[in-house]
């Protein structure tokens, strides 16, 4: 996470942005180009729930909603979108897209999260 000070009133500025690796940007602009539809955005929320306390969702939204927070990435210029109640939870968070032999989906490298499950679909 970057930090910089400004001298001229002394407040720190904080990176916020949620940061979606280009392998990730890709495989989501494949899966909106599957669905037909370029109006979509990658919604990332932070709900209660899982072993942990909290959980992600990751799903395709059309709306935007008051208090949205949306950041486009890659040369598809795909958007994420992030609620006002989830941006916390998720500053600094990067989202990458995995495709081995034991594991395919995407995953969130949390550096807010305290904890996870075994299971890791949850965090505290």
């Amino acid at each position: 996470m970057s930090t910089e000070t400004s001298s001229a009133t002394d407040v720190a500025i904080t990176n916020t942005k949620i940061a979606l690796t280009d392998v990730a940007a890709t495989k989501v602009a494949a899966l909106l180009l599957q669905e037909g539809r370029d109006d979509l955005s990658l919604r990332v929320a932070v709900q209660p729930g899982g072993c942990s306390g909290l959980r992600y969702q990751l799903y395709f939204d059309d709306r935007t909603l008051d208090g949205d927070t949306m950041t486009e990435y890659g040369a598809a210029k795909v958007k994420v979108v992030t609620d006002k109640m989830s941006t916390p939870y998720l500053m600094g968070a990067t989202i990458d897209f995995v495709d081995t032999i034991e594991k395919q989906g995407f995953t969130i490298d949390n550096p807010n999260a305290g904890g996870s499950c075994a299971c890791g679909d949850s965090f505290s």
